[in-house]
């Protein structure tokens, strides 16, 4: 496993740090706009209030032609949801065909990062949030994310091909050490391993993966469960901590596991 990536040693964009900067107009632009530029900040302002809010048909179509003015890329066919939230949006890039549900929130916050890119045909469940915190998000092409799933990064998380994530999953990608009982937890550095995820991996609902984890491609991984380490290639894991309960079984005509419990 890598060693600890330490936010600390990489200019971070805070909210606290952000608004006590002394400016209203630049903290809000170091936020959510991503940029100083007044040019980026109008054509932001504009966009949203012209198409986030609106609903039906006409809401879809609006933000449909809008939504790619802000984005680093959009694909072909991007369907953007009501309430859809971006903040540096530039540093977002959508393949084709991705479905971008109600209130989904894109965060690529950060002053050295990549930011988010979502390859082709994902499904963003509605309420789901993807946010860096000067960190990357890498979702394979066909992943499908429900309801109120979260994906947090300080450094890396790669998600492979065909996820299915069940509502409420949440994958931590960063913390904070807390050995000195000196310091507040909060004021203490800030680390991030990352997360790896295979190709073709189910997670149940309510699902945790914990910073530094990699679960192998197949993997299954049961309702509530949380994983603090390592899964191996078609691991059916359950529990707190989630342990290896067997193995899948490879072949094309091998039965489809049911969810463990």
């Amino acid at each position: 496993m890598d060693p600890a990536r330490h936010e600390a040693s990489r200019p971070t964009v805070g909210i606290q740090e952000a608004v006590s900067s002394g400016s209203p107009l630049r903290a809000y632009q170091d936020l959510v706009v991503g940029s100083r530029s007044i040019g980026r900040l109008v054509l932001y302002e504009i966009v949203i209030l012209a198409s986030s809010w609106v609903p039906g048909a006409l809401g879809l179509l609006l933000r449909r032609l809008l939504y790619p003015l802000l984005l680093g890329a959009s694909g072909r066919g991007v369907v953007f949801g009501q309430g859809v939230v971006l903040r540096h949006p530039h540093k977002v890039r959508l393949g084709d065909g991705v479905t971008v549900d109600d209130l989904v929130v894109l965060d690529a916050k950060g002053t050295a990062n990549r930011g988010i890119d979502v390859g082709r045909g994902v499904f963003l469940g509605r309420g789901t949030i993807l946010s860096c915190k000067n960190g990357d998000i890498t979702l394979g092409d066909q992943s499908n994310l429900g309801f109120h799933c979260e994906v947090f990064s300080g450094s890396s998380v790669t998600i492979g091909k065909h996820a299915l994530f069940a509502a409420q999953v949440y994958l931590v990608g960063g913390g904070h050490e807390f050995a000195s009982r000196d310091a507040a937890v909060i004021d203490q550095p800030r680390t991030s391993y990352g997360i790896a995820l295979g190709d073709n991996v189910w997670l149940g609902t309510g699902a945790k993966v914990l910073d530094g984890v990699r679960i192998g491609s197949h993997a299954v991984v049961g309702a509530n469960a949380v994983v603090t380490a390592d899964l191996p290639d078609g691991a059916i894991a359950a529990g707190v901590p989630a342990r290896v309960l067997r193995l899948r079984e490879g072949g094309a005509g091998a039965e489809r596991p049911r969810e463990p419990r």
